[in-house]
């Protein structure tokens, strides 16, 4: 491997010190413009490249972020990692992703790995199991930056970015209900999730819009494919089945078309299917999913931004009052209605 240029190189075979060089190569005052020609130039033709791991220590800057999320799998959340490495990458940060797998623990774990690796700011969004945030403090507390994402908690000093859960699920109810259904299961996350609520209020209210009553028994907590399909199968085996379902998500969604295809129901004709992220499977499913539109990729740029934002006000006196940003759901009508 080509050993990496230095800055002793460049004083050597200039016949400078290491320290003329290096203020040289910062365009210090002190330096003749032609010491520092000079200098750039053989820099330059040496293919010098500044050490940045020690320009981080000298400065107390790692231009890393850290990134704290439930599972990569989920497509939801590749597209945000992809939408938060497009805007880290542009702006000289790299990110540093660690994985909860929806449990609390490991969550736990994370965070101090994030705290021990000297990031400069912490990108979370935290598991299904986690109902106690005081490890979140602990960044708070070394002054690290905070951005929660899609899956926010109120009452802790940080910034939020969420899409709108609540006008997304309306809209995906209020379809159905446009479509001819008047039966409809929702299939929901945990209820402690202000996602989970909150699409939970909006199919509510999409229900209360057009006078058909809340029946609280159409509500199912099932919210991945394995727990969704075993919920579908169940339901739809009754005598009164739903004639349509609201998914929290899309592999809930097509754990329900599933279902109904081995029960011999037709989809849409027997029953309508909406989902909820709109997920490269909605479009390859059979049919295809209609679905919400939570645009992951901006969702993980808005928040990259956000707190790139605060970074940059760290040093500043600028009192701290947390943002919270909200991305606009659109339904994808397909097939499946």
């Amino acid at each position: 491997m080509k050993r990496q240029i230095t800055i002793k190189d460049i004083a050597i075979k200039l016949g400078l010190s290491t320290s003329t060089v290096s203020r040289a190569l910062k365009d210090h005052p002190d330096i003749s413009p032609k010491t520092r020609t000079a200098v750039k130039e053989l820099a330059a033709l040496l293919g010098y490249r500044p050490n940045r791991i020690a320009l981080n220590l000298r400065s107390n800057v790692t231009k890393t972020i850290g990134l704290i999320i439930p599972e990569i799998e989920h497509y939801f959340f590749s597209a945000i990692i992809n939408g938060i490495e497009e805007v880290a990458y542009k702006n000289d940060y790299s990110v540093m992703v660690f994985q909860s797998n929806e449990t609390y623990r490991r969550e736990v774990n994370n965070t101090h790995a994030v705290l021990t690796n000297r990031v400069d700011g912490v990108l979370v969004s935290f598991s299904k199991e986690t109902q106690d945030f005081s490890h979140f403090n602990k960044l708070v507390e070394n002054e690290i930056p905070v951005v929660f994402f899609d899956r926010v908690v109120d009452g802790l000093p940080a910034d939020q970015v969420v899409a709108d859960d609540y006008h997304g699920a309306f809209l995906a109810v209020n379809h159905l209900i446009e479509k001819g259904c008047r039966r409809i299961a929702h299939f929901s996350a945990p209820q402690h999730l202000l996602i989970g609520k909150n699409r939970l209020s909006g199919y509510y209210d999409a229900l209360l819009k057009h006078n058909i009553p809340i029946d609280a028994g159409m509500v199912f907590p099932a919210d991945t494919y394995d727990e969704s399909k075993r919920m579908a199968l169940s339901i739809l085996r009754s005598p009164v089945k739903p004639d349509g379902f609201f998914a929290v998500n899309d592999m809930s969604a097509i754990a329900i078309i599933k279902a109904a295809r081995e029960l011999g129901l037709r989809i849409p004709e027997d029953i309508k299917v909406v989902g909820f992220e709109n997920s490269k499977s909605a479009a390859l499913c059979e049919p295809e999913l209609t679905t919400v539109d939570q645009f992951g990729f901006e969702l993980g740029r808005e928040a990259c931004l956000l707190l790139l934002k605060r970074l940059k006000e760290s040093n500043s006196q600028i009192p701290f009052k947390p943002e919270r940003k909200v991305i606009k759901t659109r339904l994808i009508q397909r097939k499946s209605t």
